[in-house]
């Protein structure tokens, strides 16, 4: 549904609302104008007068509304002022009545829903650029939002949730975020978001009602079958369902992915510090190594993180036991099943004194901060994994000291944004994780030249792509038959012979990626490259490949004449 049908809503409840008291106020003018066309005025040189309908239309609009400036043109006779009261008092009751009419359209919620649609689309259809489509601002939605703002998209959000849609409206984002308060899954709200437009990239479906979100993506898939849907899902019925839908569709489940990083930090706590910078994790950094210990590990809480948690563990040929009110679903790989809650007594069962580790894997934060104090009591040189579900648990779960917090929505948000922003930093990833050799030298050597290049600042990954919108000079060196090597574009624009601080990961060329491709590689129109740097390398790199004249000097070392003087000074003496 786009603006011109939803300005159409509200003229026509502006008119049906409106109907009675305009038709009101019509006659009542009318009647009073005619009596006072009508009714005789006084007698002047022996003719009497009446007023013209002009005279009576201004007489009645300053009567009706009480202002007052007496009697004109003339002084008038005893029956015009007669008729004169009478009109006074029925326009004034009958503007009262459309003033209440008024105040009721204002406060008429269907009128109210209308226009806030109308709004909505509006500012939708205003976005000229590219678009994102994100259904639910929770805790997830909310940071996600935060971030794609940060790194430049435009984002429209839909949800539920009357007073999340205020909170929208009061972030200081860089960018305006449109948003509507309405149900995802039903299409109306989707084509007023845009969902059909040539500019809508991906639609993300992040609302807490799995159900909400596989029909979400499944009408999403209906409406517009080209663009990239991205769903949170946790459960693999669902998870079956979303593969099926075609296109390309990318489905994000939070304890899955907890469980990838904890089997990364057991086996390669290099490449476990490399995600969690990447990922802006608080306080991590390229030297924050955290490996979990090998023995006994208590799982308190068997719901979906702990059954991910619970495989990665036996995996890795640890021994699990396990704390869960509810008895044991199915067979897995467990040495202890303790059925209960987290007290001291079911903890000793499981073997607290002599367990290394302990995960507390509980739907409620209250339970998990409960047993990390009563675990702790027990045996404090435990290695502890927390769960953290509200993200407004924040400050007493930084004082609860744990060695790693895992946060669902902090984790989905994290994964979406990557997918988003750097969708080549997953084929990037499986290369290092690789069980091949020279792999674990290649990541040494990586985050060396990381230290080196980025150091203390906040990485920033960035994708370029290689066409004519957003690396315009490069396409222009390219048609013009001229080579653009990798080399040219990292170099700094401000002295070629020094490197930008960033470091390519990967370029997708062809349908191949080039993982920490060389300097000397060609680039090609269509290419995509991932790389990592600071914000001001960013800035320069983005700069060079759009300038045809600093990328001239990049690939010369000679500076490019800009003027048309300079020019034909150049063409002209160059010849002598």
């Amino acid at each position: 549904m786009n603006s011109s049908q939803d300005i159409s809503r509200v003229t026509f409840i502006v008119m049906r609302e409106m109907r009675a008291p305009l038709m009101a106020i019509l006659i009542v003018y009318a009647l009073a104008i005619l009596g006072m066309v009508f009714i005789p005025g006084p007698e002047l040189n022996g003719e009497v007068q009446y007023l013209s309908i002009f005279h009576a239309f201004y007489f009645m609009t300053y009567t009706a509304t009480t202002t007052g400036f007496g009697e004109i043109p003339f002084v008038f006779s005893d029956a015009q002022r007669l008729w004169a009261i009478v009109c006074l008092y029925v326009s004034v009751v009958t503007w009262f009545y459309a003033l209440g009419s008024i105040v009721r359209l204002f406060q008429n919620r269907y009128f109210l829903r209308a226009v806030e649609e109308w709004r909505f689309a509006k500012n939708v259809n205003r976005i000229a650029g590219p678009f994102y489509i994100v259904c639910g601002f929770g805790d997830t939605g909310s940071v996600l939002v935060r971030g794609m703002n940060e790194a430049g998209l435009r984002v429209i959000v839909i949800d539920q949730s009357e007073d999340r849609i205020q909170a929208l409206k009061l972030r200081n984002y860089k960018t305006a975020v449109p948003g509507l308060c309405a149900n995802a899954s039903i299409p109306r709200y989707l084509l007023e978001a845009g969902v059909r437009s040539e500019r809508c990239q991906a639609v993300v479906c992040i609302t807490n009602n799995e159900e909400a979100n596989l029909k979400i993506s499944a009408i999403v898939r209906l409406l517009n079958p080209q663009t990239r849907i991205i769903t949170m899902s946790k459960v693999d019925d669902f998870e079956e369902t979303l593969s099926t839908l075609g296109g390309e569709v990318h489905i994000v489940d939070p304890f899955k992915t907890f469980a990838r990083v904890l089997n990364a930090s057991i086996n390669n706590t290099a490449f476990y510090a490399l995600n969690n910078w990447l990922v802006g994790d608080k306080g991590a950094t390229l030297d924050s190594y955290i490996q979990p210990p090998l023995g006994g590990w208590i799982i308190c809480g068997y719901g979906r993180m702990g059954l991910e948690a619970n495989r990665v563990l036996t995996k890795n040929g640890i021994k699990t036991a396990v704390i869960d009110p509810h008895s044991r679903r199915k067979e897995e790989e467990i040495d202890t099943y303790v059925i209960g809650h987290v007290n001291a007594k079911t903890l000793s069962r499981a073997g607290i004194h002599e367990a290394v580790g302990l995960l507390a894997a509980d739907a409620d934060d209250g339970h998990n901060l409960g047993t990390l104090l009563n675990a702790r009591c027990l045996n404090k040189n435990l290695f502890t994994i927390v769960r953290q579900n509200s993200h407004e648990n924040e400050v007493a779960f930084s004082e609860a000291n744990a060695d790693m917090i895992m946060q669902p929505t902090l984790v989905t948000a994290r994964k979406i944004l990557l997918l988003l922003i750097a969708p080549l930093l997953k084929p990037f990833f499986r290369y290092l994780l690789a069980k091949k050799a020279g792999r674990e030298e290649i990541l040494k050597n990586l985050l060396v030249l990381l230290r080196e290049k980025i150091g203390n600042q906040k990485p920033c990954l960035v994708t370029i792509d290689f066409n004519s919108e957003k690396s315009s000079a490069v396409i222009q060196a390219l048609d013009e038959g001229e080579e653009v090597l990798l080399g040219h574009i990292i170099s700094d624009p401000r002295n070629r012979d020094v490197e930008l601080d960033l470091v390519p990961f990967v370029i997708k060329s062809c349908g191949k990626e080039i993982v920490l491709p060389a300097k000397d590689y060609k680039i090609l129109e269509g290419d995509q490259l991932l790389f990592c740097g600071t914000s001001t390398s960013k800035y320069l790199l983005k700069s060079s490949i759009n300038s045809e004249y600093t990328l001239y000097y990049l690939r010369t070392g000679q500076y490019k004449p800009m003027g048309y003087f300079m020019q034909w000074y150049e063409r002209r003496f160059s010849k002598a």
